[in-house]
């Protein structure tokens, strides 16, 4: 696999994104077309519905999956930096964000501990912003 970084760490799953999606997308804009163009028709309107509906179910599938990866990696960095933080920063491991763990969880074990606490103290927030203080990059290609 290539090295991950900032740069190339976004994950695109080709058949979901550039596939289902436009193709989920273009239905429904058919759908609609066909509504308008059969004078509101009963077929069309149902038409229109089951389409909305299964791009619905995609966005939804997808969301879910990614609410459950970010329960999952929320548990494994609380474990994480109950393990490498010094003693008087694991007190405030409750303080962390989901967000701020799913950032922080790029930065190599090495490295964590402080970043971790200039995050808590400067409070950032922003995943791009503590994402973009990591020096040396841990990957992570298991994602959903």
């Amino acid at each position: 696999m290539k090295e991950q970084t900032f740069a190339n760490h976004s994950r695109v799953v080709p058949a979901f994104h550039m596939v289902a999606l436009p193709i989920l997308l273009l239905n429904v804009v058919y759908s609609i077309y066909e509504l308008v163009h059969t004078w509101f028709l009963f077929g069309a309107l149902v038409s229109l519905l089951v389409s909305i509906a299964l791009l619905l179910v995609a966005l939804y599938a997808r969301m879910f999956a990614l609410a459950v990866q970010d329960r999952v990696i929320r548990l494994e960095m609380r474990l994480r930096l109950e393990k490498l933080l010094p003693a008087d920063l694991k007190p405030r491991i409750p303080e962390f964000t989901v967000s701020q763990l799913i950032a922080l969880r790029f930065a190599s074990d090495a490295e964590l501990p402080d970043l971790a606490r200039r995050v808590l103290d400067e409070k950032v927030q922003d995943r791009k912003t503590i994402k973009q203080m990591i020096k040396t990059w841990k990957p992570d290609h298991l994602r959903a």
